[in-house]
């Protein structure tokens, strides 16, 4: 029997978990190293919260030049004026010739958890990280490799569950 792909639980949000989403404010931030592909990531995010519930309407739009830049940002926003329930943080890394991708991609994955962990707001990692160019733009594409639809998709999910446990 073939396996199935997964994705169902992260992509299917019934009508109770939708009205439980819909009033609350989610932010989406972008590193706009590739600006190309920024947009696309935003776009898929926007879908992927839209497919959740969240209207357009309720969600923050904020940029950063890179992935590096992404857990301040993020922090700096659960910490300002508002409630935000979640934070879908997105940005590209490409390996280049140097150390420099290593760094940038572990510092971003590790303050992106850090912030979650400490804030208890949770932050989507929307981040691709990869070595050629192909490569990041099947990962923002829009179909279900998309990380910026995965990471908006990932926060609603742990929002819902975040209150359900509080």
């Amino acid at each position: 029997m073939p396996i199935a792909e997964g994705g169902e639980f992260l992509e299917t949000f019934d009508a109770v978990e939708r009205a439980e989403l819909q009033p609350l404010r989610f932010a989406v931030v972008v590193g706009r190293f590739y600006e190309d592909l920024a947009e696309r990531l935003t776009a898929g995010a926007v879908a992927g919260f839209e497919l959740a519930g969240v209207s357009a309407g309720h969600i923050d739009h904020h940029s950063v030049p890179g992935a590096y830049e992404l857990p301040f940002a993020a922090k700096a926003l659960i910490e300002g004026a508002g409630e935000i329930a979640g934070v879908a943080c997105l940005g590209v890394v490409i390996r280049g010739q140097t150390a420099h991708f290593d760094y940038v991609c572990a510092e971003a994955a590790r303050g992106i958890q850090d912030v979650q962990l400490t804030t208890g707001v949770p932050c989507g990692f929307g981040v691709i990280t990869c070595d050629t160019m192909d490569q990041a733009l099947a990962r923002a594409g829009g179909d279900k490799r998309d990380q910026g639809r995965n990471a908006a998709l990932t926060v609603a999910r742990m929002a819902v569950m975040k209150r359900r446990v509080s």
